[in-house]
Parts: structure tokens; C-alpha cells; sequence
């Protein structure tokens, strides 16, 4: 006979995540308002980096390059891969592989190797 405990699962499902940019919020928050997320930084820190993409070669090459550029830069910045179409749409991203720092679009439509992404960072002031 097998037992299921299905009030444990919605207790779980009720918890949020941490946000992906480790700046305390939930996810549920980050989720609604993102760039509240980012909004206690002061000029020049990065809080969050994601690659958006549709999971094809090119975005996640796009991927490993800006994880390592950001460890080339020796920050402590987890860089997030979204692959979620409806996530990614949500940036108003056309074309991809598409970067995102501090919740803004940096770049799009072309994968940019480590040291060009180091270097447009530093372009941007970080």
C-alpha cells in the first residue's frame, strides 16, 4: 500500500525560492517586480546576469563565455541561463542569444566570447 502526502507538496510549492541574484528577495518578488531587485546597487555593481535563449548551441556557448568573463572579472555573480520563452519575451528580446545585466538588455542576436563580454561590462561601467 503506498501513502502520499499531498499537503507536504503544497506546503513546499508555498515557499519561494531565493532570487537568482542573491540580493534576498524571493523569487515571487524578483518575478514581480525585477528591477526592484537591483535597486539597492550602487553605481558600478553588477547583481544579476542572465543569458536568455532558446537552448540551441549558440545560446548556451553565449552562456559559458559570460560565466566565464564574470569569473575572468573575479565576481561573485551567478550568471542565469533562461530558456523560458514567455521569461524571455518578457525582455522585449527579438533575437538571441540575448545578455541581461541589472535586469537590462545589453546585448542581443549574436554571442559574444568572454573577453567581449568582460569588455562591454567594463564599457557599461562595471
Amino acid at each position: 500500500m503506498a501513502l502520499f502526502n499531498f499537503g507536504k507538496k503544497k506546503e513546499e510549492e508555498k515557499k519561494a525560492p531565493a532570487c537568482a541574484c542573491n540580493c534576498g528577495c524571493s523569487a515571487n518578488e524578483a518575478e514581480n517586480s525585477a528591477t526592484e531587485c537591483c535597486s539597492d546597487l550602487q553605481e558600478g555593481e553588477i547583481c544579476c546576469i542572465k543569458v536568455l535563449g532558446a537552448g540551441c548551441k549558440s545560446c548556451h556557448e553565449q552562456f559559458e563565455y559570460a560565466k566565464q568573463a564574470v569569473k575572468d572579472m573575479g565576481l561573485s555573480v551567478e550568471v542565469e541561463y533562461i530558456t523560458d520563452m514567455q521569461k524571455v519575451m518578457e525582455y522585449g528580446v527579438m533575437s538571441m542569444p540575448a545578455l541581461v545585466v541589472n535586469e537590462k538588455v545589453v546585448a542581443m542576436g549574436k554571442v559574444l566570447k568572454s573577453a567581449d563580454v568582460v569588455a562591454l561590462l567594463h564599457k557599461l561601467g562595471f
